[in-house]
C-alpha cells in the first residue's frame, strides 16, 4: 500500500469512526429525551389537584352545618402548590379534634391509597341568623316579657355561645344583672325564677320504694325549679330535697 492510499484509508476510517459515535451520541439523547419526558409525564398523574381537595372540604362542611338555622355560607382556604401530593382516588374529610363545622375552623383531608398522605385546610363558616337583644333597658331582678325582647340579624359565629335564639327560652326568667336596651341577652345574665322561695312553707314529700310521704315543711332559701334546696321539717329536721315550681321539695330515698 502506497503513501496515498494509507491517507485514503485513514481518511476513511476517521469517517466511520465520527459516524458511529455520532450515532451513538443520536441514540442516547433520543433515551434521554424519552426518559424526561415519561418522566413528566408520570408526574402529571401522579400529582393531586389541589382544587379537587378544595371541593371536598366545601362539601364535608355543607354536610356537617345541615340543620343549622340561618344562613350558611363557606369559605374555603387555599392549598399550597408546592406540596406535590399524590394523587388519591378516595379523599377523606374530617375534623380534627377541637375543631368544629362553626366560626374559624381546620378540616383534614387524608388519602389511604396508593400512598398514605394527610393535610389540613383552613376554612371560615359564617352562619347569619337572629338572636335575642333587649329591647328596653333590663334592670336587675326583672321578669322578662315578650315586650322587652327584640330580635336582631348577625353572624352567629362571632358571637358568644350563650347567645339565645327564641324568645320562650327568655321568657320569665329573672335577669340576673342589669342589661342595657339593645345589647345581647345571653343565657348567663338570665336565671330561673325561683320555684320556693326562703321562708316560704312548702309541701315536702319523701319517696322511695313503694312508699310516698308528705308534710308541710318550710324553705331555708331561693331555688329554681329542679335546684337543691334545704327545708325544715315540722319536727325541726333539716332535708335536702328538689325544688319544684309547684312549691313542693321532692326528697328521694
Amino acid at each position: 500500500m502506497n503513501a496515498q492510499d494509507s491517507e485514503q484509508f485513514r481518511v476513511y476510517s476517521t469517517r466511520i469512526y465520527q459516524a458511529i459515535w455520532l450515532a451513538i451520541f443520536a441514540c442516547l439523547l433520543m433515551l434521554f429525551a424519552t426518559a424526561v419526558s415519561a418522566n413528566q409525564g408520570n408526574s402529571q398523574v401522579a400529582t393531586q389537584d389541589t382544587a379537587a381537595i378544595r371541593s371536598k372540604v366545601q362539601e364535608f362542611l355543607q354536610v356537617q352545618t345541615m340543620g343549622i338555622p340561618g344562613k350558611v355560607s363557606i369559605t374555603v382556604g387555599q392549598v399550597e402548590q408546592h406540596l406535590r401530593l399524590q394523587a388519591c382516588g378516595n379523599l377523606e374529610a374530617f375534623l380534627p379534634t377541637g375543631s368544629r363545622a362553626w366560626g374559624r375552623t381546620t378540616v383534614g383531608i387524608k388519602c389511604s391509597q396508593p400512598t398514605a398522605w394527610t393535610i389540613y385546610v383552613q376554612a371560615r363558616v359564617n352562619v347569619t341568623g337572629q338572636y335575642l337583644a333587649a329591647a328596653v333597658p333590663l334592670r336587675q331582678g326583672h321578669e322578662i316579657g315578650e315586650q322587652d325582647l327584640m330580635f336582631l340579624t348577625g353572624d352567629l359565629t362571632t358571637l358568644p355561645p350563650s347567645i339565645i335564639t327564641e324568645k320562650p327560652l327568655a321568657i320569665g326568667q329573672t335577669v340576673s344583672s342589669s342589661i342595657a336596651s339593645g345589647s345581647v341577652i345571653r343565657q348567663d345574665m338570665l336565671r330561673k325564677p325561683a320555684a320556693v322561695k326562703q321562708g316560704q312553707t312548702v309541701r315536702i314529700i319523701s319517696t322511695g320504694k313503694g312508699f310516698s310521704v308528705s308534710a308541710e315543711g318550710q324553705a331555708l332559701a331561693n331555688a329554681s325549679e329542679g335546684q337543691v334546696v334545704r327545708a325544715k321539717t315540722g319536727n325541726g329536721s333539716v332535708i335536702s330535697g328538689i325544688a319544684r315550681n309547684s312549691g313542693e321539695v321532692i326528697v328521694s330515698f
